[in-house]
């Protein structure tokens, strides 16, 4: 029985972000499981790269996606009840992967581009999540 499903949306991809949140929501709903939903915003990757930012602009991006996140899971799921928001920094797969300890998750729910021609391999974030998740992991084609 799921308890905890995790759902991890990119803000940049709006309309695949709430099929995602749609679908994680309809995992949760049949046992009444709690449900998170998770964006990754990402590090300067350097403390050098991090010199040619001002002071206090991570920080405000993490406000500006935790705002974005609030309305769009507002917006996507009217009157759902409680959902958890979670807004980290960093590499997405590992926070993702953080995010699942820390939430005590059971399910977790991602999106994966489709593929074109081009590409035959889900996106890196997916298949690592996929890879190295100690629980299940519904990965969905958007």
């Amino acid at each position: 029985m799921t308890r905890h499903v995790l759902c991890a949306v990119d803000l940049t991809h709006e309309t695949e972000a709430r099929e995602i949140i749609l679908r994680a929501a309809a995992q949760a709903e049949p046992t009444g499981a709690t449900l998170s939903v998770m964006t990754v915003i990402p590090d300067y990757g350097s403390s050098w790269v991090g010199s040619f930012f001002k002071d206090g602009t991570l920080k405000g991006a993490a406000q500006a996606a935790s705002d974005r996140l609030h309305k769009l899971v507002d917006e996507t799921l009217p009157g759902h009840g409680k959902v958890q928001h979670i807004v980290e920094i960093g590499n997405v797969y590992e926070r993702v992967l953080a995010g699942i300890e820390t939430a005590q998750a059971d399910l977790v729910v991602v999106g994966a581009h489709k593929p074109d021609f081009t590409e035959r391999v889900m996106g890196p974030n997916a298949a690592r999540i996929v890879r190295h998740a100690p629980v299940s992991v519904l990965v969905l084609r958007v």
